[in-house]
């Protein structure tokens, strides 16, 4: 170890006996009360994502590229706040502070939302927003803090983690879309809202008991090495590292956009348009995250954190692609799906629910199938598997593209379009997501764990603001076969070139085992 880096395996305390039971699948129990917690606020989050385009077109009377850029806004901000709750959970308050903080915000946001008055409802948004960027990159992180350095159970650990997000995200579309129908937005945005609580409430309970030190400014030692030695760094980051970084992005920003802020002096164009303003404040975010941890690293510890810069770079695609399901394809499935089934007219929302309740039922499957491949040598680097993922979804863009040329008759078409669709992005996304998180967690530097994190939902954020626009530019088209064919394009050529760079982020990786 040089001066300027950090032992990671000098991070030590005792290790409690509670991280090492296997009572749940061969996990420890605190895996399953993250699962739940997490399961809780997914739900919350959800089940006011599923209805947000539709309460604005159908409700408001919006315009479909208004409501589809307000819907990307608002889930980029949900996506991007991580990056600043990370920091300051890894500098000031701890994970365990910042995930209680989180969920409290979070709660009171879809409260104001179940209030039918359009300062609420921006407000609303703002709380969830804010609430999300300290509770999102926390409760990840401590899954990772969960696992030693070298633990095989990871990647199978996210997984399972993974369908605690997607049951909640299941039980959102059920619950909230058949509340909004029945009983109006009102408790569809409430309902949101008592699942965070719920949530919020089992945590505090149980995380002593099941979690001991997990989220405290001092962890436990993964190795279980003896002692109690608190967290050192050799090396403490600059702040002026992220202040550089954050002028480079502006100016970056402003040089990309074109002046295309100029005239947006409206809060209102701000959410609803291609705001620039938005673009400065993802400027300012990436330089800041870049400038401190390409600054702040030096040897290994810098190539591991270009190796994530790189990955992230590629989920970007992915997203963008996939979180159609919220505008254009939730669109698609109100105006033009058959969705009458003997009598009984289905929610809109509840197509939310199909690709949560094919992760619920594929999960336990691509858990298995890493299992058996890891010991024959066979399992894909995380590299490999994102390739993968993001073939996956361009295969089930192709399909709703062809479903979409069908609708383009003036013809309601069977959901079964949707449903396949759905399938091969679910496929997709359990190539891409979970393992992503576990690469996350095992790459980052220590120091850099929350911080990174939140790095990793930056891009999930740019890539929504993105979806958002796209979905916005399909009012412009009169095809929708023709609209829906833009992702498979972008998916499958963002495979093509991951697939070139796999043996770079092998080389960048070389320390990290399992990477």
């Amino acid at each position: 170890m040089t001066g300027t880096q950090i032992d990671e395996a000098a991070v030590t305390i005792d290790r409690p006996p509670a991280l090492d039971d296997t009572a749940l699948f061969g996990h420890p129990r605190g895996l399953g009360l993250l699962f739940i917690v997490e399961m809780w606020e997914r739900f919350s989050y959800y089940g006011m994502r599923g209805l947000l385009v539709l309460y604005l077109v159908n409700h408001l009377g919006w315009p479909d590229a208004n409501a589809a850029n307000l819907y990307g806004t608002y889930t980029a901000l949900a996506y991007l706040t991580p990056l600043a709750g990370g920091y300051l959970a890894d500098r000031l308050i701890g994970t365990r502070r910042s995930l209680v903080i989180g969920g409290i915000v979070i709660a009171l946001g879809h409260f104001a939302l179940a209030v039918e008055n359009m300062v609420f409802f921006y407000l609303g948004l703002g709380l969830v927003a804010i609430g999300t960027g300290f509770f999102k990159p926390n409760v990840s992180t401590m899954v990772g803090q969960i696992y030693a350095p070298g633990d095989q159970r990871r990647d199978s650990g996210f997984t399972i983690f993974y369908m605690g997000i997607n049951l909640g995200a299941f039980l959102a579309g059920i619950v909230c879309g058949w509340l909004y129908q029945e009983f109006g937005p009102s408790y569809g945005f409430g309902a949101a809202g008592v699942g965070m609580v719920l949530g919020l409430a089992v945590y505090l309970i149980y995380r002593d008991r099941y979690l001991p030190g997990i989220g405290l400014r001092t962890q436990p030692n993964p190795t279980g090495s003896t002692g109690a030695v608190k967290e050192v760094e050799a090396n403490p980051t600059n702040p002026m590292h992220g202040v550089l970084g954050a002028l480079l992005g502006v100016i970056v920003a402003l040089a990309a956009s074109g002046g295309a802020w100029r005239g947006l002096d409206t809060f209102s164009a701000w959410l609803t348009g291609n705001s620039g303003w938005l673009s400065l404040f993802f400027g300012a975010m990436v330089g800041a995250a870049l400038g401190i941890s390409i600054l702040g690293s030096h040897g290994e510890e810098r190539k591991r954190v270009i190796a994530l810069f790189i990955v992230c770079f590629f989920v970007v695609f992915f997203w963008m692609a996939f979180e159609q399901a919220g505008s254009s394809m939730n669109l698609f499935a109100d105006r033009n799906t058959d969705r009458v089934v003997r009598g009984f007219t289905i929610p809109t929302a509840w197509f939310q629910s199909v690709n949560a309740g094919f992760i619920i039922l594929f999960a336990p499957l691509f858990a298995v199938l890493w299992a058996w491949l890891r010991p024959r040598g066979w399992e894909p680097s995380t590299a490999l598997k994102m390739v993968g993922g993001l073939f996956l979804c361009g295969i089930g863009f192709l399909i709703l593209a062809a479903g979409g040329r069908l609708a383009d008759t003036g013809a309601l078409v069977s959901p079964m379009w949707l449903v396949l669709a759905y399938l091969f992005q679910t496929w997709g996304e359990l190539s891409l997501s979970p393992v992503g998180l576990s690469y996350v967690t095992k790459v980052a530097p220590l120091r850099f764990a929350s911080l990174l994190m939140g790095v990793w939902f930056l891009a999930n954020a740019f890539a929504n603001k993105l979806a958002g626009s796209l979905a916005a530019y399909s009012a412009s088209l009169t095809s929708l076969g023709e609209f829906f064919m833009i992702p498979v394009y972008t998916s499958v050529g963002a495979a093509l070139l991951l697939l070139l760079l796999v043996p770079v982020l092998k080389r960048l990786t070389a320390s990290v085992p399992g990477a």
